[in-house]
């Protein structure tokens, strides 16, 4: 892989080649992905999505949208950091092609904003009843009438695929979706794969799939436009790593602020967990002035962020040539000193947090909405599809947003609209329908 392809400007449906030096230096073309990605409904939708507690009453409880604009912030600055030791080390990228390092923080900040914008309601367990309902449940009535890796798309249903069709689907009026840029949607891409062959492997690039067989077509021209793909695989964009690290970054420190904030965790862990990571820098007569639990941690949390970014800015260098030539297969922050300190707050956070009565228990109810939810939805536009719709079905149907892709020339891609549908509804929005449901 060669920078001057890995940070192409193109995008759908584009004739000529977009020439970095004969970009508008106000109004940058990485950059307008960054707004496109603001200004559409499938982000806003996120204001009322679950992170990780869900139906929180709480001013200080992270959504789906307070998070992703949160790694957007870090990865920017893991992006500049980055681009301006990739600039040192190959100055023909700006002397001859004209790029800068806010280049690299415009994409990598806009790929991380819409890193959870195809994420059902109700964090991971949406994606699971989605999964569920196909996989045992009254949608593997369907598995004879679609092909294994069809199937597969639905069974597993991936948020991440689901993030990549709504960035790139042709809508009526909007061909190409977003049109987001080659480079950004490279970077945005963590997972350059099918649901199937299912070939888990050590590699972190093979985790989870990126695209459904809806999507392989284009992804398959973005990833020869970038030099991603050869006779062995489709690699990763080096990008990519950036967007997961900040992340990584967000969730691990934040959600434990979050457990500490809302009392499930002792403040005592706070100091004993993440001076580790802030020793360095931490100014203990500052920290013994803060009057509040909420300051402590704000002041500790952005120490501890600080000193993570600077350590993924590092392992990006190191193992430059081995993310360029596709052989480097753990995610940055696997090859943290820190690593260590990660693991024990993420622990905290499993045990006190993601499996607090009360996270299980609005999880429960949030699968069952999901369920009620694909039931209904996917058996009309089956019925509709196949002309046996009854009087329930046209009412369920008119319950679909116009303009809302629905019904498609295949079961396959009828059966992934309805889930993409139910996926793209807010947490309050899913309740609100299975009530009416019920």
């Amino acid at each position: 892989m060669t920078w001057e392809q890995l940070l192409s400007l193109q995008r759908f449906g584009d004739t000529t080649k977009r020439i970095r030096k004969e970009q508008d230096e106000i109004r940058l073309g990485f950059e307008v992905d960054y707004d496109r990605v603001v200004f559409s409904s499938y982000f806003r939708s996120l204001q009322d999505k679950t992170q990780v507690i869900p139906f929180s009453k709480t001013d200080f409880v992270h959504t789906r949208l307070t998070h992703s604009l949160e790694v957007s912030v870090v990865a920017r600055s893991l992006g500049r950091l980055a681009g301006k030791e990739v600039l040192k080390r190959h100055p023909h990228l700006q002397k001859v092609h004209g790029y800068h390092p806010n280049d690299f923080g415009a994409i990598v900040a806009a790929a991380a904003l819409a890193h959870d914008i195809g994420n059902p309601p109700f964090g991971h367990s949406g994606e699971k009843a989605i999964g569920h309902y196909f996989e045992t449940g009254q949608g593997k009535q369907y598995k004879e009438e679609l092909t294994p890796e069809e199937y597969a798309d639905l069974c597993q249903f991936e948020g991440n695929a689901n993030g990549f069709k709504l960035l790139t689907e042709s809508v009526p009026g909007a061909p190409g979706g977003l049109r987001i840029s080659y480079a950004t949607l490279g970077a945005y891409m963590k997972y350059p794969k099918g649901s199937l062959p299912y070939r888990p492997t050590a590699h972190v690039a093979d985790k989870k799939f990126g695209y459904f067989q809806s999507e392989k077509a284009f992804f398959g021209e973005l990833a020869i436009d970038m030099g991603l793909k050869d006779q062995a695989r489709t690699h990763r964009h080096p990008l990519a790593y950036l967007v997961e690290a900040a992340d990584d970054i967000c969730y691990t420190i934040i959600d434990f602020e979050d457990g500490i904030n809302l009392g499930w965790i002792s403040e005592d862990y706070a100091l004993e967990y993440l001076i580790k990571l802030v020793k360095d820098r931490m100014d203990t007569e500052k920290y013994a002035g803060l009057q509040s639990t909420s300051q402590r941690m704000s002041y500790l949390r952005s120490l501890a962020i600080n000193s993570l970014i600077m350590d993924a800015v590092e392992m990006f260098l190191a193992y430059e040539q081995e993310i360029l030539a596709g052989t480097f297969v753990h995610a940055l922050l696997d090859k943290s000193k820190y690593k260590a300190q990660m693991d024990d707050i993420i622990a905290i956070s499993v045990d006190k947090v993601y499996r607090s009565d009360e996270v299980l228990q609005k999880e429960i109810v949030g699968y069952k909405v999901i369920s009620t939810l694909l039931s209904a939805f996917s058996t009309a536009a089956v019925n509709q599809f196949k002309g046996t719709t009854n009087t329930y079905d046209q009412l369920i149907l008119r319950l679909v947003p116009q303009g809302t892709p629905l019904i498609e020339e295949t079961l396959y891609k009828t059966l992934l609209n309805a889930s993409c549908f139910v996926a793209s509804l807010s947490d309050g929005k899913a309740m609100e329908l299975a009530e009416k449901m019920k």
